[in-house]
């Protein structure tokens, strides 16, 4: 049963120009916590991310939903958890400051984060144990599908999550041989050309075989030089990632985007506003065959439903620390199995919880092992930090979702 909880407004300031994009110059890495504190003495830690300002906001929000569940137990919490997330996120004096998003979104993922990680520490084995093992029933009972109903019902996504059942067992040798990563640190906004290209070594020499640059510089030219920088160290047989954290207008966009290309980019992430699904469909159709990616700043699962109906996202990079948790972002990966959309979660958590989460996709839900992102910046201040070895992301052992702070 839990008995208390408590927030904590957690923030990291960066250095040297880590973090940095086109849009976010000075990032101070954030997260709002949740502790959900059990009789038996186990507490359940989640967290939504923030950039700093405003995290106090989200701990003041995740109390009001945490102190719901004083008194109840989380086995029977999350045997029908769908509709507790339903009645958190269309509460009606919040529901005015989303609904489903900002503040109040933020809120509800670390409540419920922290929901998933008592779970799996009360059974006592890794969230991605917990989540394979759970039946396609229960795992559907966990979900909040309302405003998906044109697109997937329970039944349908019953029916995925059953149809994955029988070739399951194929997929386990990823828990032996570890998800791979990619390597976002290489090309921070505010590095120098020198860095970028001493990262992109540093990166190949640690068997990454994937790497990404940001882009949306005031100087389209600094982005063409850097780009081709990190192409010219990587080879051609790296694939590059290029990110401009939502920089662009659509006419900039369409303008760089056919710029950029001559450097073979694997996707272009956030070309412009990520409210503008329009846009981007005007964009992913001018710039084919290149594909974009998208989702660091989609707040809910309706918005990414109207991407995947347009068919302008190649990638989609939802984050549990930034919808809704661990429910929303199963959700949306169920959406993304249906438009066969493969999933390549954007880590506000540092990777902690999603490599957690990818294996669940590619076990259970049947996504291809893409990679995964990994950022390094904040690994000292996590009990069970993140584990890479040769560009891999080896599997976790501990109990719960590897988000406990020091």
């Amino acid at each position: 049963m839990i008995l208390g909880i408590d927030t904590e407004d957690k923030r990291f300031p960066l250095s040297g120009g880590s973090g940095s994009d086109a849009i976010h110059r000075d990032p101070i890495y954030s997260y709002a916590v949740t502790n959900l504190v059990d009789d038996s003495g186990i507490i359940g830690t989640g967290f939504a991310f923030t950039l700093g300002e405003g995290n106090d906001l989200v701990c003041s929000a995740a109390a009001f939903y945490a102190n719901q569940l004083i008194g109840k137990d989380i086995e029977e919490l999350m045997s029908d958890f769908g509709n507790t997330f339903n009645r958190f996120s269309n509460e009606q004096q919040f529901r005015w400051l989303g609904p489903h998003k900002g503040v109040v979104h933020l809120a509800l993922a670390s409540v419920t984060n922290a929901c998933y990680d008592l779970w799996a520490k009360k059974r006592g084995v890794p969230l991605w144990k917990l989540l394979i093992d759970l039946s396609p029933e229960q795992i559907v009972k966990t979900l909040d599908l309302s405003y998906l109903e044109d697109e997937l019902t329970k039944e349908q996504a019953l029916q995925i999550l059953q149809n994955m059942q029988l070739s399951k067992q194929d997929r386990m040798p990823i828990i032996d041989k570890g998800y791979p990563g990619y390597d976002t640190s290489v090309g921070w906004f505010n590095y120098d050309d020198k860095k970028v290209r001493e990262n992109c070594k540093k990166a190949l020499d640690e068997g990454f075989t994937a790497m990404k640059l940001k882009v949306g510089s005031a100087d389209p030219q600094r982005d063409i030089r850097r780009a081709n920088i990190v192409r010219e160290e990587a080879g051609n047989n790296v694939k590059v990632m290029l990110d401009a954290n939502q920089q662009w207008t659509l006419p900039q966009a369409l303008s760089m985007c056919n710029e950029l290309q001559a450097m073979n980019p694997y996707w272009i992430e956030e070309p412009t506003h990520p409210d503008d699904v329009l846009a981007h469909k005007t964009l992913a159709d001018a710039i084919a065959p290149t594909k974009l990616a998208l989702g660091e700043h989609v707040p809910n699962r309706i918005v990414f439903k109207n991407y995947l109906q347009t068919g302008c996202a190649g990638f989609i990079q939802v984050d549990a620390v930034r919808v809704g948790g661990v429910s929303e972002f199963i959700t949306v990966s169920l959406l993304c199995k249906k438009f066969g959309i493969p999933v390549v979660p954007h880590v506000g958590d540092m990777g902690q919880m999603h490599q957690h989460l990818v294996l669940f996709n590619h076990i259970a839900m049947g996504h291809e092992a893409l990679f995964l992102e990994h950022i390094p910046h904040l690994q000292k201040y996590f009990v069970n930090p993140v584990n890479i070895e040769g560009g891999v992301y080896i599997t976790p052992q501990e109990a719960g979702s590897s988000c406990d702070l020091k």
